[in-house]
């Protein structure tokens, strides 16, 4: 299993406790923006940076990500085209994406689109809590040690 990021917008604390989940599972964290960033020195952490350009880091992500592997995102479609490959998405605030529930997420994500289309302010994502962070953790580490549990 690798973790594939998509860290343009991944906020720092999930990055940190993506770094320390990497070092401790020895699992490769694989960073993708559209900017550099400064990672770890770590054989299993890495960042690749792509060109800018709407979804570039995105489907960077899509053509690298297999089955069997972890999408940190928090972009609906993104989600969903992993998903059909057979790899796993995970929210930055801790929810498990899958095929049971992305459609839905899908639609709701459509519906407030057009609701923006049309000049109703929808509001965005609150701030991360430790709350948030915590259920990330949480959710990381159960992935994690399935996938550990696998490879013995």
């Amino acid at each position: 299993m690798k973790i594939w990021v998509d860290a343009d917008a991944c906020p720092v604390v999930i990055k940190e406790i993506l770094f320390r989940a990497a070092i401790r599972t020895q699992t490769a964290v694989i960073l993708i923006a559209n900017q550099s960033l400064k990672v770890p020195s770590s054989p299993y952490i890495k960042s690749i940076q792509v060109l800018k350009g709407f979804d570039v880091a995105d489907n960077e992500i899509v053509l690298q990500s297999q089955a069997g592997d972890l999408v940190i995102t928090s972009d609906i479609p993104l989600a969903a085209d992993v998903i059909a490959k057979g790899s796993l998405a995970l929210s930055p605030r801790g929810e498990l994406f899958s095929k049971d529930n992305i459609k839905a997420r899908l639609d709701m994500r459509d519906f407030l689109d057009t609701m923006r289309a049309s000049g109703v302010d929808t509001g965005g994502p609150s701030a991360l809590t430790d709350k948030d962070n915590k259920k990330f953790a949480d959710s990381l580490d159960r992935i994690l040690t399935q996938n550990i549990q696998l490879r013995q």
